[in-house]
């Protein structure tokens, strides 16, 4: 079901930073956020959930990935928490739709048995968040994911994948794994624990490329940033090297929980949407996010303003999430409006996909 036109205004809580933006947060001058969105229209149920057909053989659900829209056609790339063990039974998969509410999966890109490394032999034991860039220079989808070498916990490393068929068509695959381009090494910063390289996107800023990357500071021997945390990494072309930026990381866009960030250029603007699972101070600790996503803005794609929230489930007949999860992109779909795409636990211990419509609305400064 659908509730039409429901105006919900959402600000960015924060501002954006000019300059470099220290590691030790040394204030900089600040602007107000230039943009705000307006719901337009509001599901109260999933587009993808536990009745599907074509999750039928999905235990636990959708977490992780990004929505592209080619030629007028959805492509849905996420990780499927397939089986147990929990976290651990995972899959790469493609969805299509035509109107972002009918779906479709059409293949299973990569996936893990469920064993462990002692038994298969390999580096990891499950897979996350898979992102598609198409790759202008050499004609192909590169797709970066994380692999984790403990569950979905620990030593995530970084993973490229690119389509085996030329143009943007080859978006449906059949993909060819082409090795770790981020990962826990000499180069780690000290913010980094032991989740290790958590989540990648990549985006242009003018000639070259910089991505997110995410961690967690548990279990780290010199003393980890507090929580789930964001930094940057730069390389001169999509395939690589890449390298953490020397300065600014962690970025300051949250104080507790910031994962799976994904970037879209609005004009002259890069907005990331991503996953603010744990409400700040002075909430309960470890309260869930039940209602929202975050979102931050920035003007050169480097420094970005404090984290606001887009409500997706306001209090009504549409919030039947317990725990909001993982935003999937915002899809331009012109004259100003978007469509996001998000995952969300139910009340089964099922996460499904549903979706919202956006409008964005140029604040007066």
């Amino acid at each position: 079901m659908l509730i039409k036109n429901m105006i919900i205004a959402i600000s960015v809580l924060g501002t954006v930073s000019q300059g470099i933006v220290c590691a030790e947060n040394t204030p900089k001058p600040e602007l107000k956020n230039p943009i705000r969105f307006e719901i337009q229209e509001l599901r109260e149920t999933p587009v993808i959930d536990k009745d599907h057909p074509d999750a039928k053989d999905n235990k636990y659900g959708f977490e992780g990935g990004s929505v592209v829209k080619l030629d007028g056609v959805y492509y849905l790339f996420t990780s499927e928490m397939a089986g147990d063990p929990f976290w651990v039974k995972m899959r790469l998969a493609l969805w299509t739709s035509t109107n972002g509410i009918d779906w479709k999966r059409i293949s299973t890109i990569k996936e893990t048995s469920g064993k462990s490394r002692a038994v298969t032999g390999l580096p990891y034991e499950s897979f996350w968040s898979p992102m598609p860039i198409y790759n202008d220079a050499d004609k192909v989808w590169e797709l970066f994911h994380v692999a984790y070498d403990t569950g979905g916990a620990t030593g995530g490393r970084i993973w490229r994948v690119t389509s085996t068929v030329n143009g943007p068509a080859g978006i449906v695959g059949p993909y060819k794994d082409k090795g770790i381009i981020l990962q826990p090494d000499a180069e780690s910063q000290k913010w980094e624990g032991s989740q290790g390289t958590a989540s990648f996107y990549p985006y242009r800023v003018n000639d070259r490329w910089v991505a997110f990357y995410c961690s967690h500071g548990h279990g780290h021997g010199h003393g980890g940033a507090p929580g789930w945390q964001v930094g940057l990494a730069e390389a001169p072309t999509l395939t690589g090297p890449w390298k953490r930026r020397a300065e600014g990381n962690p970025l300051p866009i949250e104080p507790v929980f910031n994962e799976n960030p994904i970037v879209t250029r609005i004009g002259d603007l890069y907005v990331a949407v991503y996953d603010s699972d744990i409400v700040n101070a002075p909430a309960p600790k470890n309260y869930k996010e039940n209602t929202s996503v975050g979102y931050t803005t920035s003007t050169d794609g480097i420094n970005w303003s404090k984290g606001g929230r887009i409500v997706v489930q306001p209090p009504g007949p549409a919030n039947w999430s317990v725990d909001i999860r993982t935003p999937l992109g915002l899809i331009d779909e012109g004259n100003d409006t978007f469509t996001l795409f998000y995952t969300a636990e139910d009340n089964k211990r099922f996460w499904p996909v549903s979706k919202i419509k956006l409008k964005m609305v140029k604040e007066t400064l």
